[in-house]
C-alpha cells in the first residue's frame, strides 16, 4: 500500500471540498450532524444520493463499468474523510453498499441492467431480509419457506430487525428452498418486490423511541425465479460474499475520528471531577486518548481491506475483524459522548435531532425548547442505538469464531 499523498491526491481533496461546499445545503449538513444512529434521515439521505449520483460519486466502490469511480485507495479515503468532516448525511448501505456487490458478482445480465442503474438513482431502495425470530447471528438456521411452483417461489414466514422496510420497495432475502443435513445448504438468495400481495410490515420501537427496524410477514408471497441471485439452494455462497461487505467493506474510522475530536472539544466546556473541566480530568483524558489510538489502528486495517477490494479481492475474514473493532470502538465513543454531555444529556429531546426514522409517541415542546445544545440531545440517542452495534451484521462473538477458524486455524 502506498499511503503517501501525491499532488494529484491533494488536487482531488480540493475538488471534493469544493463540491461539498457547493452542494451540501445547511439542511443536509444538519441531517448529517444530528444523526442518532448509523442511518440518516431518509429524505435527506435520498436527496444527498441524488446529488452524488449527478456528479458520478454515489457508488465509488463499484466497478467503473457499472457507475463506480476509478479512484486510488487514497482517494477513497479522502472522499470518506472529507464527506464526514463536512457533515454529509450517510447513504443507506443496503443497496449501494451491499446487495449491488452480490448482483455484480452473481447476477444475470438482465438483473444487472435492471437493478444497478435504479439503485444509483434511488428508484430502487432495498431493505435486508436476513434475520428471523429464531435465526439471528446463527443465520443458517433460517426457516422462511420458499416452495417452488412453476416459474415462482411461494414465500411464507417472517423476517425481523428489517431496517427501513417501510421505505423500501425491494428486499434482498434469504429463504429456505430445501432442507438437508447441513443447514447452510438449501438456502436461496432472492430479490422480493415489497409491493407484492401478502406482505405485512409492523414497526418495532427501539429503546431510543425510533421506528427504524421492522418485522415483515410473508403470507404465500409469489416471487419470480428470475429474481433469484445465483443458483437455487446455493444462496449461502452469495450471502457469505455479501456479508463481507456488510461487516467491513467501507471505512468507518473517519467518522469515529471526527467523533473523538468533537468529544474532546465538548469536554472542555463540561465540569470534571476535581478539575476545571472534563478535558482536564485524568481518567477521562486517558479513556479518550485510548479511543483515539484505537481509531488510528482501525484506519490502518481499513486501508488493508480497501486495498484488497481495489485489487479485485473480497475482504475475507478481515471484515470480521473490522466489524468487531469498529462497533466496539463506536460504543466506547458514544459512552464518552454521553459522559461529556453531562446532566443535560440525560434529557429525552429527539425533536432537536435528525433520527433515522419516525419517533413513536413523542410530543415535542410547542416552543421547541431545548435544554443544552443539540449535540447533548443527540448523545443519549446515539448511545442507545449503538448498543446494537455489536449484535447486528452477526454478533461480535460470531465474528471472533470466524477469525478463530479462518485466521488462527482453531
Amino acid at each position: 500500500m502506498d499511503l503517501q499523498w501525491s499532488e494529484a491526491d491533494r488536487a482531488f481533496q480540493e475538488e471534493v471540498r469544493a463540491f461539498l461546499d457547493a452542494k451540501l445545503t445547511p439542511e443536509l449538513r444538519r441531517a448529517g450532524r444530528l444523526m442518532t444512529s448509523v442511518y440518516a434521515d431518509h429524505e435527506a439521505s435520498m436527496a444527498w444520493q441524488a446529488i452524488l449520483h449527478e456528479r458520478g460519486w454515489a457508488a465509488p466502490a463499484w466497478p467503473v463499468e457499472y457507475g463506480g469511480c476509478d479512484w486510488s485507495l487514497t482517494q477513497h479515503y479522502i472522499f470518506n474523510r472529507e464527506t464526514t468532516l463536512a457533515g454529509a448525511p450517510t447513504l443507506s448501505p443496503m443497496g449501494i453498499g451491499m446487495v449491488a456487490h452480490a448482483i455484480i458478482k452473481y447476477g444475470t445480465d438482465a438483473q444487472k441492467d435492471y437493478f444497478l442503474p435504479r439503485i444509483l438513482t434511488g428508484e430502487v431502495f432495498f431493505c435486508q431480509g436476513y434475520s428471523e425470530p429464531e435465526a439471528g447471528s446463527d443465520l443458517a438456521a433460517l426457516s422462511m419457506a420458499a416452495v417452488q411452483d412453476g416459474d415462482d417461489l411461494i414465500c411464507t414466514g417472517s423476517k425481523i430487525w428489517t431496517t427501513h422496510a417501510a421505505e423500501a420497495n425491494w428486499m434482498f432475502a434469504l429463504v429456505r428452498t430445501s432442507r438437508t443435513k447441513k443447514k447452510q445448504q438449501g438456502i436461496t438468495f432472492v430479490l422480493i418486490d415489497m409491493t407484492s400481495p401478502g406482505i405485512t410490515i409492523r414497526p418495532l420501537v427501539m429503546i431510543s423511541g425510533e421506528q427504524i427496524q421492522n418485522q415483515v410477514f410473508f403470507d404465500e408471497v409469489r416471487v419470480p425465479k428470475a429474481n433469484v441471485i445465483g443458483e437455487i439452494d446455493d444462496g449461502w455462497t452469495v450471502a457469505k460474499y455479501l456479508l463481507e461487505f456488510e461487516r467491513g467493506g467501507g471505512a468507518v474510522s473517519p467518522a469515529l475520528q471526527v467523533l473523538a475530536e468533537e468529544i474532546g472539544e465538548a469536554a472542555k466546556t463540561q465540569p470534571g471531577s476535581g478539575s476545571a473541566s472534563l478535558a482536564d480530568d485524568p481518567t477521562f483524558r486517558h479513556k479518550l486518548a485510548d479511543a483515539r489510538i484505537r481509531a488510528e489502528v482501525l484506519e490502518i486495517l481499513e486501508y488493508r481491506v480497501l486495498a484488497a477490494v481495489a485489487e479485485g479481492r473480497n475482504p475475507g475474514a478481515s471484515s470480521s475483524m473490522l466489524k468487531i473493532l469498529g462497533t466496539e470502538l463506536s460504543q466506547t465513543l458514544t459512552e464518552l459522548a454521553l459522559e461529556a454531555a453531562g446532566p443535560r444529556g440525560r434529557a429525552y429531546q429527539p425533536h432537536a435531532t435528525a433520527p433515522g426514522g419516525p419517533v413513536a409517541e413523542y410530543e415535542p415542546p410547542a416552543d421547541g425548547y431545548l435544554s443544552g445544545e443539540p449535540w447533548q440531545a443527540v448523545a443519549p440517542l446515539r448511545y442507545f442505538n449503538d448498543r446494537a452495534g455489536s449484535i447486528y451484521a452477526g454478533s461480535n462473538e460470531i465474528q471472533r469464531n470466524i477469525l478463530a477458524k479462518a485466521a488462527l486455524g482453531l
